[in-house]
């Protein structure tokens, strides 16, 4: 079964719980939104770093796309940190 099909029943033949179902779907969404997360960075980050593309990266822009990629990282750490810390 590929991660984003749906099951239908467990190996045990029933239908799977509410929550088996639930962490299976929190799974894919976080597996996507890595996904989404680090091609937005990278595509950012290179666009920034790499003045002039070539068959490989200058030292320079390594380090470039490494702190940049850090930045949003951290970034994203601080807003989530952020947004979970605070009370509804």
């Amino acid at each position: 079964m590929d991660s984003f099909s749906s099951p239908s029943m467990s190996s045990s033949g029933s239908p799977p719980s509410t929550e088996a179902v639930m962490e299976q779907i929190k799974a894919q969404l976080a597996q996507a939104y890595a996904q989404e997360f680090m091609e937005t960075v990278g595509n950012k980050c290179f666009a920034k770093c790499v003045t002039k593309p070539g068959s490989s990266l200058s030292g320079s822009e390594s380090s470039c796309v490494s702190r940049c990629v850090d930045r949003y990282m951290e970034a994203t750490r601080l807003i989530s940190q952020s947004l979970f810390s605070q009370p509804r």
